[in-house]
């Protein structure tokens, strides 16, 4: 039986991309050695290297002034690592807590300076995204998580500021065209809408960055990495030879505004349905609901064990909610393709047949 992957992460790729990196992981490029025993010295995988750097740019609009890095640590790493490089003595940022990863990169950040929460949703267990709110001019920068992938809420539009954003982009990276001049860094972990886990993609203006600081680790430092162009320590290469097979995937499939309407059509079919059927609800206001992950619950609990066996019975897994939320949640990444949608609706509307 087909199984679609609703998982938040590590999240579905596509068949084309599994098939392209089974290939690699037998022998890479006719060099006669597996992509995960090749030298990352080697040209072709400095090739590799470029290439995917080159695919990112171009997808995302971004000209020379972007640095793009291949780091690890996932994006819980850019926490303090965007504190640490960004933020000089007597400077301050500005953060939107909008979930459980803007809070721990909150947490994070007020270890090297000065952070102001500007604007908050826990009042409403992060069920929306905050609006109207005071950015106080004069910080280094604004730092926001564009989508919330345990409360299903996404920014769908990013906010005006007189400073920079810096956005973790973890969860919904590539679905929908950005205006790259809003930012001055973006950071993604790999596993949720481009690759596999392993692999923490770092975007960053050098204008924005500045000067070389002496005063942090050298592993820590953006310098160190855009000088040795990701390898100055051995990168996660085979994660991203997958991203790289992603990037040429979501091309494929018309780039990014090709993905947004793609993802717009999918998030569609699956939100009528949950204000259709009488059994279902969603959790997140509807101006902010997630194109990637779409949290509802049932308005019977006791009917929740008996619907996810139904969903996993037809090969649908990984749509149990988050316990802060609970539920479901649906993720629907870029590689989720429009059947497995029309799947679970139809196992909704039969579910709902059974017990009204």
């Amino acid at each position: 039986m087909k199984k679609y992957n609703f998982y938040a992460g590590p999240a579905i790729l596509s068949e084309t991309v599994i098939r392209k990196a089974s290939e690699a992981a037998l022998e890479y490029e006719g060099t006669g050695l597996s992509l995960l025993e090749i030298s990352h010295r080697s040209k072709e995988l400095v090739a590799m290297m470029e290439e995917t750097e080159s695919l990112v740019k171009e997808l995302l609009g971004l000209d020379d002034d972007w640095a793009v890095l291949f780091l690890t640590g996932g994006a819980s790493s850019q926490f303090f690592e965007s504190a640490q490089n960004l933020l000089n003595e007597g400077e301050f940022a500005n953060y939107v807590d909008t979930g459980t990863w803007s809070t721990k990169a909150i947490k994070e950040a007020k270890r090297f300076g000065e952070i102001n929460v500007i604007a908050s949703s826990k009042d409403q267990n992060y069920s929306y995204i905050p609006k109207g709110y005071d950015n106080p001019q004069g910080a280094r920068y604004l730092h926001i998580t564009s989508n919330n992938t345990i409360f299903g809420t996404q920014f769908h539009s990013f906010p005006d500021s007189d400073s920079p954003i810096v956005c973790d982009m973890s969860s919904d990276i590539f679905c929908r065209p950005i205006d790259p001049g809003k930012f001055g860094m973006i950071y993604a972990g790999a596993q949720k809408n481009l690759g596999p886990a392993g692999v923490t993609l770092v975007l960053i203006r050098k204008s924005f960055l500045g000067d070389k600081r002496s005063d942090m680790p050298t592993i820590t430092n953006y310098h160190t990495h855009i000088e040795k162009s990701s390898a100055f320590n051995t990168p996660p290469v085979f994660q991203i030879y997958v991203c790289l097979e992603s990037l040429k995937w979501l091309k494929s499939m018309g780039g990014v505004e090709g993905m947004q309407k793609h993802n717009e059509a999918k998030a569609k079919i699956l939100y009528d349905e949950i204000d259709r059927n009488s059994l279902f609800e969603g959790t997140a206001a509807k101006e902010d609901r997630s194109l990637m992950n779409v949290t509802f619950v049932s308005k019977d609990e006791s009917h929740q064990t008996e619907f996810l066996a139904a969903c996993e019975a037809a090969g649908c897994v990984g749509l149990k909610g988050h316990r802060s939320v609970g539920g479901f949640r649906a993720s629907i990444y870029n590689a989720m393709p429009k059947e497995g949608i029309e799947v679970l609706v139809q196992i909704m509307k039969e579910f709902e047949n059974k017990k009204g």
